[in-house]
């Protein structure tokens, strides 16, 4: 007993077992591990500061792809166009810059965004929209005309340089908004994407165009958790520590 005391006072160990596993723990709060995956990244970069930006925020907490870097006293912008959401968005996460406003393409003043049933599967995409109805599970609730902004516009009028992290969950159009990207311009370090089709099924699809275009823009698959798929650029890794 005395020996397992000492051993423990040198590892600073002290306390009941709870306590040891809270001191150790790291809680996830995506989908699939990915912001501890994110994370692991960051500490490898050497960057502990994280500006991110979330496009399709959804909601505050639950599968969020940024609260764990919020909880961690980082901050950035948050985009999500359901106007139930963003309110829980704008009361929850304080320090964050909340917008709600839709990514697209092209800015445009208005366009049609279809609520589901389930809203992480909302989308302004009417054919993506009708495929989930098709299922028998899912179903439109409600047609809203929400602003729709260019990603490059957020970033330049939000962000110093360029974010550290981009989130991307925007239900069929994930690879409209990065094909319009300039990525000559902004080079954030980690992207986080949806690249996997949502099916009722089984028959959903790899996209591979996604993957495809990050590679040609310098980026490559660090991990997939088959919903996501997490990017990192190629020049910011060759400069990891060591």
């Amino acid at each position: 007993m005395i020996l397992k005391q000492t051993v423990r006072q040198i590892l600073g160990l002290g306390g009941s077992k709870k306590s040891l596993v809270d001191q150790f723990a790291r809680k996830s709060f995506s989908q699939s591990g990915e912001d501890l995956i994110v994370d692991y990244i960051f500490h490898w970069l050497g960057l502990s500061a994280i500006k991110y930006l979330d496009v399709g925020a959804n909601h505050p907490i639950s599968l969020s792809n940024t609260f764990y870097f919020y909880s961690k006293g980082c901050s950035g912008v948050l985009i999500e166009p359901d106007p139930n959401l963003y309110s829980d968005l704008v009361r929850i996460r304080e320090r964050d810059v909340c917008l709600n406003v839709g990514v697209g393409a092209e800015s445009r003043l208005s366009a049609e965004y279809y609520e589901m049933s389930d809203k992480a599967l909302s989308t302004f995409s009417r054919f993506e929209a009708q495929r989930y109805e098709s299922y028998g599970r899912q179903r439109i609730e409600a047609v809203h005309n929400i602003p729709l902004v260019s990603l490059n516009d957020v970033v330049e009028k939000y962000f110093a340089a360029s974010p550290n992290y981009v989130s991307i969950d925007v239900e069929g159009l994930d690879y409209e908004i990065l094909r319009t990207f300039d990525f000559q311009r902004f080079r954030p370090e980690v992207f986080c994407v949806e690249t996997l089709t949502y099916t009722e099924d089984r028959s959903e699809r790899k996209l591979n165009e996604i993957i495809e275009l990050m590679q040609e823009q310098g980026y490559f698959v660090y991990s997939d958790t088959y919903l996501n798929s997490i990017f990192v650029e190629k020049q910011a890794w060759s400069k990891r520590r060591v």
